[in-house]
């Protein structure tokens, strides 16, 4: 079977910042990226900012992105 080549111009604007995420994500390519963490680490800082324990969201946190508990 032959194979054709196209060329076809894309601007990275035409994609929504989410579906850019899946798809590096699907790939592998952002180990350390889950849109779930970073909310936890805005949850940690309005937590601290406030005054308020965050010791138990800091140590979800911990666990999600380094796979050990405390």
């Amino acid at each position: 079977m032959p194979y054709i080549t196209t060329e076809i111009d894309v601007d990275l604007s035409d994609f929504d910042t989410q579906d850019l995420i899946d798809e590096l994500e699907s790939r592998g390519e952002m180990p350390g990226f889950n849109a779930d963490t970073d909310e936890m680490l805005n949850q940690i800082y309005e937590l601290r900012r406030l005054g308020k324990d965050y010791d138990s969201v800091l140590d979800q946190y911990l666990y999600q992105k380094l796979g050990r508990v405390i």
